[in-house]
């Protein structure tokens, strides 16, 4: 039997699967998998390894929060130069995968000391494909970096190969909703901002029909990656391209299938979601936020308004959460210069919303002192190689500092 005969079985053979996510989210990202029917779930570092079916993959790339990546194990083999790495390759029956005449990218990460060079690694790869193709069919297929029919995943570690088929082909923080080209300074990735408001405590205060304001709001990600969950919309249904829909293996039905149930679910979703608020003090950031608000389609959904830190107030609600990413002075002397800032917020927090839960996700967190709250919880989340604290309080009298 074939290799494309054995992933073409949406609800049969189990395939060993990966999903990548930021460091610190690994067990979070764990706890998701197994929600969406994910099997032998083993978090590892900046990933988990599970298995599933081919629905399950599919789920997975839909659905996912927190993940960054979904890769489909196909081969591990020893390699100690690159001549074993190009046999290892070609070992591989290509026309399972992808077509002569189709497009194909390598993506090569590599913690060995026989393979330094990553960009000459994926040329190897490239090569070793293109080879058996033209050797089998007299064509070969092109390269395609940014949306090819199969993105090919390398990852050696000490002499072992690890090839896989990047299901995701194109990281899935990206949504689809966020405008390209014109964000605010350093906006978070979605998976960080769904991150966050998982620490934060959202999805339970959501359930409870509280409201989630974001005071500092930028583009507007934490406001949109918060009405999705409180909603529990797919976070991909708004994405244009998967790696997985030029792969031959791919099995459309299914594919439909799930979508037309996520479609389903944000319809029923749209007229129940909680109040989620957004400001800021930058009008470029507030239209930003609205059209990135309008492209999830959630416009009326979510409100963002121009408002000043300093005139925050709350709507009107007796309980709820307020979530923000406040600048966090990564240059000397600006931490000095944000701590009036951080005072500021915390004074506003103190009059206007008792009762309320607070969250601060900063990299500075010494910055958080500035408050006068005491925080009752902290988490750990990578922004990139910056890390960051999730600062969690309650804005309750016992929990003020004098």
């Amino acid at each position: 039997m074939g290799a494309l005969t054995c992933y073409r079985c949406g609800v049969g053979k189990r395939l060993q699967l990966f999903a990548s996510t930021p460091l610190a989210m690994e067990d979070m990202l764990a706890d998701e998998l197994r929600n969406l029917g994910a099997q032998k779930v083993a978090p590892t570092r900046a990933g988990v390894a599970f298995t599933g079916n081919l629905r399950t993959a599919y789920r997975v790339c839909l659905w996912s929060r927190l993940a960054s990546r979904v890769l489909l194990r196909v081969k591990s083999f020893s390699a100690r130069n690159d001549a074993d790495l190009y046999e290892g390759v070609r070992s591989i029956r290509w026309r399972d995968h992808l077509s002569a005449n189709g497009t194909l990218a390598v993506d090569f990460h590599s913690s060995s000391s026989d393979f330094t060079h990553s960009q000459y690694g994926a040329q190897r790869i490239k090569d070793a494909v293109v080879d058996q193709f033209r050797e089998e069919f007299g064509v070969r297929p092109s390269v395609d970096l940014r949306r090819p029919n199969v993105r090919i995943n390398a990852l050696v570690r000490g002499g072992e190969v690890v090839l896989s088929i990047d299901l995701a082909g194109d990281g899935l923080f990206r949504r689809g909703y966020r405008t390209q080209g014109v964000q605010v300074e350093a906006p978070l990735k979605e998976n960080l901002a769904a991150a966050i408001l998982i620490r934060a405590g959202w999805p339970e205060v959501a359930q409870e029909g509280g409201v989630l304001v974001d005071p500092m709001c930028g583009s507007g990600t934490l406001l949109v990656e918060g009405a999705l969950m409180a909603g529990g919309i797919a976070p991909g249904l708004g994405r244009e391209y998967y790696g997985f829909q030029g792969w031959l293996g791919h099995e459309e039905r299914i594919w439909e299938e799930l979508r037309e149930e996520a479609v389903l679910q944000k319809n029923r979703a749209l007229g129940s979601l909680p109040a989620i608020v957004g400001y800021d003090s930058d009008q470029k950031a507030v239209r930003i936020a609205t059209v990135n608000v309008e492209r999830a389609g959630l416009k009326g959904r979510v409100d963002v308004a121009r408002r000043d830190i300093s005139h925050l107030s709350t709507p009107r609600a007796r309980r709820g959460l307020v979530v923000v990413n406040p600048p966090y002075g990564e240059r000397q002397g600006e931490k000095e210069l944000l701590a009036g800032l951080y005072a500021l917020l915390g004074s506003r927090l103190k009059e206007e919303f008792l009762g309320w839960k607070a969250s601060v996700y900063t990299a500075a967190p010494e910055l958080g002192k500035n408050m006068g709250l005491r925080s009752c919880r902290q988490y750990t989340l990578y922004n990139g190689r910056l890390k960051g604290r999730v600062l969690n309080f309650e804005v309750d009298p016992s929990w003020f500092v004098a």
